[in-house]
């Protein structure tokens, strides 16, 4: 599957998540550019992705910060166990 996200950095939120079928990557491609373009004209700083994953959840694990807003994402980053580790 793709997955289209457009992500607020300054605010840490995902404004927009679409999924798409193998098939469907052109149509994929051409809303990303569609958004940045439209984003580009209105000088909105805006991040926005195509990411390959084979489902959400999978997606959800390699990139969480499309996720979770900000104090989740720092809270579970604190208690990992990687992170932990380092202080050690």
């Amino acid at each position: 599957m793709t997955f289209l996200i457009e992500y607020d950095r300054s605010k840490g939120t995902t404004l927009r998540f679409e999924s798409f079928e193998d098939k469907d990557r052109k149509v994929a491609e051409a809303l990303r550019l569609q958004i940045e373009l439209e984003l580009s004209r209105e000088k909105i700083d805006h991040e926005v992705v195509l990411l390959e994953a084979p489902n959400k959840e999978a997606l959800r694990r390699t990139h969480r910060r499309y996720f979770e807003n900000v104090e989740q994402f720092m809270q579970s980053s604190i208690s990992s166990p990687i992170l932990s580790d380092r202080s050690k």
